[in-house]
């Protein structure tokens, strides 16, 4: 039986929103060891907080587009659960510094960054013009955390170690791309499917430094380093020491 443009985009929709559940739940060991320690020190609330923001763009994108944005609708429903889950276990045992930053992250980001966007584009824009509007808010905003594992990649090759960059994830994500991408495709929406190229090439170069690099002997580092994830992308996160307490900042 012929397959037509609506079943390849159900199909690729939901294959992806299978793939992007399991990336959404990939920060679970970061917060277990969270839990287990009863201290955030040494993570940042960065990555949740804009994998929050993407999540709630792609929301509002699919509720203004409305035909075949029910598998958007879902996943991005999802992530905010997910997300908020994050954040507000993050909170709970962050220190007080780390609390004040995260809550001013989210109100400079998700609050008045989003609250501005969605009044703008609501009274100074409407029909194909909104839509267009918050299309490419959501395709620049999704390049740029495509981009966040430039870094990641350069430490890999810096350090000859592949410490930070797991193999399955860097595979999972590049799957996940191509299926966003299929689904942006075949229902003509480039503003879905562009930034998933990117997502692609930069999974497979991931993969292959992964192979180059798996054997390799390691580079010795001074200062201690985690990683985190960004909505599934890789972020290299440096522990820097202030007086008794440590703050962490993230290069993104």
């Amino acid at each position: 039986m012929t397959m037509n443009r609506d079943s390849w985009v159900f199909l690729f929709g939901l294959i992806g929103n299978i793939i992007s559940f399991m990336v959404f739940l990939s920060p679970i060991p970061t917060f277990y060891q969270i839990y287990k320690k009863k201290t955030s020190e040494g993570y940042q609330s960065l990555p949740y907080v804009v994998a929050l923001l993407s999540a709630m763009l792609w929301i509002y994108y699919a509720l203004v587009k409305k035909d075949s944005a029910l598998l958007l609708i879902t996943i991005n429903t999802f992530g905010i659960v997910v997300e908020s889950s994050y954040l507000a276990f993050f909170l709970f045992y962050s220190s007080k510094k780390a609390r004040l930053s995260t809550i001013k992250l989210l109100l400079l980001l998700n609050v008045f960054g989003y609250g501005a966007m969605l009044l703008a584009t609501l009274y100074l824009s409407k029909g194909a013009k909104r839509l267009a509007i918050i299309g490419w808010i959501c395709l620049v905003f999704n390049i740029t955390v495509f981009a966040a594992p430039l870094f990641i990649m350069k430490k890999v090759i810096t350090t000859r170690s592949v410490e930070y960059m797991p193999f399955t994830l860097s595979f999972f994500l590049t799957i996940n791309a191509v299926m966003w991408f299929f689904y942006g495709l075949f229902q003509r929406d480039y503003y879905i499917a562009l930034p998933n190229t990117l997502g692609f090439l930069f999974g497979i170069v991931q993969m292959v430094l992964y192979l180059m690099y798996r054997n390799a002997t390691p580079v010795v580092k001074e200062n201690p380093m985690k990683v985190q994830e960004l909505n599934g992308h890789i972020v290299d996160v440096e522990k820097v020491h202030d007086g008794a307490r440590g703050g962490a900042i993230g290069k993104v």
